[in-house]
């Protein structure tokens, strides 16, 4: 099964860009090959002129864990661990210092409206409090490039435009660039193309 076909595309830095599609066009799999989960059969692709899938296998773990940021519609979030744990996650792996990650915590707990259920597990927050602490957990390590798969998938339409309206902060205030994956056309209506 082919599932993407002759595609060829530029994203700009600082772009938020959605990509459109029915279910079973190959959107997901797309940002499956972004993020090197899967290996085109052909083809190339580079951000920053770097092809992460020719990377080794420990310089493509530092690259996906310093440049890329994933938010999900299942939101993936680990139920063993707080709201806080997730959302430092990433700088944990990363061996950060203890006061880096206090710092960094602070700020996006604020912006994102967090810092009341810091110490709840997913199970006991609702379901845009979880997706928010996902984008905490995304932002955390100041990714370039954030992929986002039907991030308001399962959201009431308020929860939806909360969540699409802080993504589009993000990408004016911080010009990370955004690729959202979406067959909701309001949710790309957020974006810049």
């Amino acid at each position: 099964h082919r599932a993407i076909n002759q595609l060829s595309f530029t994203v700009e830095e600082g772009e938020f860009l959605a990509v459109m599609g029915p279910s079973g066009s190959g959107k997901t799999t797309l940002l499956n090959m972004i993020s090197t989960v899967d290996e085109p059969t052909s083809g190339t692709i580079l951000m920053n002129g770097v092809n992460p899938h020719q990377l080794p296998e420990n310089e493509l773990a530092y690259f996906r864990r310093r440049q890329l940021g994933f938010v999900f519609q299942n939101f993936n979030l680990l139920q063993t661990l707080t709201v806080e744990e997730n959302i430092i996650l990433p700088l944990t792996l990363d061996n950060q210092p203890l006061e880096e990650m206090q710092e960094r915590l602070a700020i996006i707990t604020e912006r994102l409206h967090l810092q009341a259920i810091l110490h709840k597990r997913p199970n006991e927050i609702s379901g845009g409090q979880a997706q928010r602490t996902a984008i905490g957990r995304a932002l955390i390590h100041r990714p370039s490039l954030i992929l986002a798969d039907e991030p308001t998938g399962n959201l009431d339409s308020n929860t939806s435009r909360d969540v699409l309206e802080l993504l589009m902060h993000v990408n004016q205030e911080q010009k990370t660039t955004i690729v959202m994956v979406t067959h909701d056309p309001i949710a790309a209506s957020y974006c810049d193309r």
